[in-house]
């Protein structure tokens, strides 16, 4: 399904007072649904809570097929549509309430914005998007008093695995990873929450994923070994 459970809330960071709208939207289309969607979201948060402070992008589909196996092209137009357009829409209709409020903008992206990985051509294209999106709109936004801050999880345990598509466009529906091997959705939460907190640019979440950003500078080769032992150990 396309559905996500979006989640927009205002959160008091001195008294710890979170109050939270649960909507059902589907961000699958990226012309005729994603759009409006995503408009009538941002109303219904301002409707129930009078401000915004925070957006959390965090909409995501994911795939596991080699490129030339994918038998439906449109498959990446679909990832297209809620990795990227998903992030970009709710962005744009959020943007004049949390400049009111001087809020926070986190885009949560992923290492594979930063390299290549196989098996993974489509996510990585949309999360490359993404960053660049959001790097931009920083600069764009300087001065404004929103801050933009792009977080870049390594694998992490949750449903996106279980739900990754093959090349015929099918959930996989058993995760293909080792996941008593890679970091629990609560650490990579808390993780998000406290680069939010801090305004802060960047947050890449592994070791290997930071090593991998300068060392790809030097010997780009070296970084794709090591995407591709990546996921040929499922961690």
């Amino acid at each position: 399904s396309k559905q996500v459970v979006v989640v927009p809330f205002h959160f008091d960071w001195f008294s710890a007072t979170i109050h939270v709208l649960l909507t059902v939207v589907d961000m699958g289309s990226v012309v005729d649904v994603a759009r409006s969607t995503t408009k009538e979201l941002v109303e219904a948060a301002i409707d129930a809570h009078g401000r915004l402070d925070m957006l959390v992008a965090n909409a995501g589909r994911t795939m596991w097929a080699q490129f030339e196996d994918i038998e439906q092209p449109g498959l990446l137009e679909d990832l297209m549509a809620v990795n990227y357009f998903g992030s970009v829409y709710c962005t744009r209709y959020a943007l004049p309430w949390l400049k009111r409020a001087g809020g926070r903008i986190v885009a949560v992206a992923s290492v594979a914005g930063l390299t290549g990985v196989p098996a993974r051509t489509g996510y990585c294209a949309s999360k490359h998007a993404m960053i660049g999106f959001f790097d931009s709109l920083r600069i764009e936004l300087a001065g404004s008093g929103v801050s933009v801050t792009v977080i870049a999880p390594d694998f992490v345990v949750s449903e996106i695995h279980r739900r990754a598509v093959d090349g015929k466009g099918n959930p996989l529906e058993e995760t293909p990873m080792n996941e008593d091997r890679i970091m629990t959705a609560e650490e990579c939460a808390q993780r998000i929450t406290g680069a939010a907190a801090q305004r802060r640019r960047l947050l890449i979440t592994s070791a290997r994923g930071r090593l991998g950003r300068w060392l790809k500078l030097i010997s780009p080769t070296t970084v794709d070994r090591i995407a591709e032992k990546a996921i040929a150990e499922r961690r």
